[in-house]
């Protein structure tokens, strides 16, 4: 990748940032349920997940018509490229760097620092793809996990908002689950696999090793979480009268 390259590269990131930006504005002039209203720590946390599930929806769906698109990048994945993954992967930087400052200058670090690991495990990871120019089809590959953070972030917002509809939290707790297994899971541990086996553990490499390794404990988890909040209730211990208004993650 040349100087002007990057600096174009650079330059969609900003423009990504900016768009977030304008989307975290556009959040707050929505309607918010009474539950969120009635609540002044879930009104960051409401905003916050609308922003959110905009990525999410766009990401996933950019990520699927990529490997759609292109299936012959799955052959290379250290070195196989394309415009629209690199795109993609600019676009996603961009929102990992508006939702980092967007926890940051609201104050939400403490209950978000989760969150705060993971986004600047995946900038540092991001931008030296963009530098290099190397193991895009990884990123692209990863970013179908927003596939299944569509239906994590609907769930997120259904308990927020006290939907009275328990028929719509039990549908999308089951699709939540399979999305997880076939979005989030498969797409982790095939690349893990990958890495382990063919990767060198130098360089570059070995920064997306250490990387790829400290988000599969996360990933495993948050699957932790989610299961004994959704399926087994009855194992979840210390939640009880806990105040999660501000807290961004799946704990409860």
């Amino acid at each position: 990748m040349g100087p002007g390259w990057r600096a174009a590269s650079a330059a969609l990131v900003a423009g990504s940032v900016a768009i977030f930006g304008a989307l975290r504005r556009l959040a707050l002039a929505l309607p918010q349920p009474a539950a969120v209203r009635s609540r002044p720590g879930r009104v960051w946390r409401w905003r916050n997940l609308l922003v959110s599930f905009a990525h999410s929806v766009l990401a996933g769906l950019w990520a699927l018509f990529s490997l759609w698109h292109s299936p012959e990048l799955l052959s290379n994945i250290q070195d196989g490229y394309s415009v629209s993954g690199h795109l993609l992967v600019c676009f996603s930087s961009g929102y990992f760097i508006h939702d980092t400052l967007d926890i940051i200058f609201n104050h939400q670090s403490r209950s978000s620092w989760e969150y705060l690991v993971h986004h600047a495990m995946a900038i540092s990871a991001f931008v030296s793809l963009i530098v290099t120019g190397r193991f895009l089809v990884a990123a692209v590959l990863l970013l179908l996990v927003e596939v299944s953070n569509i239906f994590l972030t609907v769930r997120m917002l259904l308990k927020m908002s006290n939907v009275p509809s328990p028929a719509l939290y039990e549908a999308n707790k089951y699709i939540n689950l399979l999305m997880y297994f076939a979005f989030r899971l498969a797409p982790q541990a095939y690349l893990t696999w990958y890495f382990l086996r063919y990767v060198e553990v130098q360089g570059q490499g070995a920064f997306l090793t250490a990387n790829l390794l400290l988000l599969d404990a996360m990933i495993l988890m948050y699957f932790s979480r989610l299961l004994r909040s959704d399926f087994f209730p009855s194992l979840r211990k210390g939640s009880a009268g806990r105040d999660v208004d501000g807290e961004k993650f799946l704990i409860d």
